[in-house]
């Protein structure tokens, strides 16, 4: 945001003074581009190319987290941060007073505006040395790679918990049947392709619909994330809105996108219902299976099953690589509504060319000699 053109053209070289939060946080164009990811050098040169030396920049959101336990007090801590820097023509008596009109969490704000002041004077490693648990040594967590076992094993549990036992004895089936094709080909190598098919056919068998938005929504655990972030009782000391286009209610936009509405915290009602009536997920008594997103859905699980058992038949050296990115492709359709329909689009699109260099390739590996006579 403070990189865009309608930021930069109300600064001027030399004259505007900044301070710039550095923390990287998505942006829409994630929602639109998959792929995407942040610019943080190219951001930085723009902005130093368009104020000049009075432009710093700190990891506020680091910080805040740090000193004061919230990433909220962000804000007012580059507010005390640019104060100190002499760059608010407001006196210290009128932001101090502004917090306390505002009312809320006057004393962390007050206390966030304070080590603004301070990191402003004394640089942000010096606040280090007060956040908790500083000077003592800190457990460092390596994140080992997750073995094929564990990763089939967690998804069998999830794809339990979104249909039954059934639907992920399905696929186990499809998992094994890959595995023991590789396992043929590899002669014992470490196994590429049949990690890469496990963890996307998991989640193109598990496509959030409206059983499972209920269900992670009907999930005690839910509530028990709200209680721990937030001081008070959901839905009775605080309210509770959800923003949802259910596919049945929802009226469209001008370009025939559903549009978001409101609903109040009486949903939480309906998700519970709602989560218990899974068992209808695919049947003829699912309303919401007939529309053409989630038949869509429904058929890229078999597409996907078909590649795999294409695979199993089919495989070898000069296949691989192409198997490899065929069977990653779900990889990049993300996204909700009308996001995932453009991303299917293009993953299509995609896997019609590879199945046709898969199709065409010839393995050139040595065969053994026959012996004649």
């Amino acid at each position: 945001v403070s990189a865009s053109a309608e930021v930069l053209a109300r600064t001027q070289y030399g004259v505007t003074k900044a301070v710039i939060n550095s923390s990287v946080t998505p942006t829409a164009q994630f929602v639109r581009d998959p792929n995407w990811s942040f610019p943080v050098d190219e951001t930085r040169h723009d902005l130093l190319q368009s104020i000049g030396d009075d432009c710093d920049f700190i990891d506020a959101n680091r910080l805040a987290l740090a000193l004061l336990g919230d990433t909220l007090y962000a804000n007012p801590l580059l507010l005390g941060f640019a104060w100190q820097r002499g760059w608010l023509p407001v006196s210290y008596e009128s932001l101090d007073r502004a917090i306390e009109l505002n009312g809320v969490a006057v004393e962390k704000n007050r206390l966030a505006f304070e080590w603004g002041r301070y990191i402003a004077q004394h640089g942000e490693t010096a606040a280090d040395a007060f956040a908790p648990r500083a000077g003592k040594q800190q457990a460092i967590v390596v994140q080992m790679p997750e073995s094929l076992e564990r990763l089939i094993e967690r998804n069998v549990e999830r794809l339990g918990l979104y249909q039954n036992e059934r639907y992920a004895a399905r696929y186990v089936d499809v998992v094994e049947r890959v595995r023991a094709a590789e396992t043929k080909l590899s002669a014992g190598a470490k196994l590429r392709l049949t990690p890469v098919v496990a963890r996307n056919l998991a989640k193109l068998m598990t496509y959030k619909d409206e059983y499972e938005v209920a269900r992670l929504y009907a999930d005690p655990a839910y509530l028990d994330k709200l209680r721990a972030q937030f001081e008070g009782e959901p839905g009775r000391d605080y309210k509770l809105t959800f923003h949802l286009a259910p596919p049945l209610l929802a009226k469209r936009d001008e370009h025939g996108h559903l549009k978001k509405q409101r609903f109040g915290q009486w949903t939480l009602t309906l998700f519970r219902v709602l989560a218990k009536l899974k068992v209808l997920r695919g049947t003829a008594l699912d309303v919401f299976g007939k529309t053409s997103e989630r038949r869509n859905e429904r058929e890229l699980i078999d597409q996907y099953i078909a590649l795999v058992d294409e695979f199993c038949a089919t495989l070898d050296s000069a296949r691989f690589d192409v198997a490899m990115k065929l069977a990653n492709l779900p990889d990049e359709i993300r996204g909700f509504g009308h996001v995932k329909e453009r991303n299917v689009i293009a993953a299509a699109m995609k896997r019609e060319q590879w199945l046709r260099e898969y199709r065409a390739a010839v393995d050139s590996t040595p065969q053994p000699l026959t012996q004649i006579g």
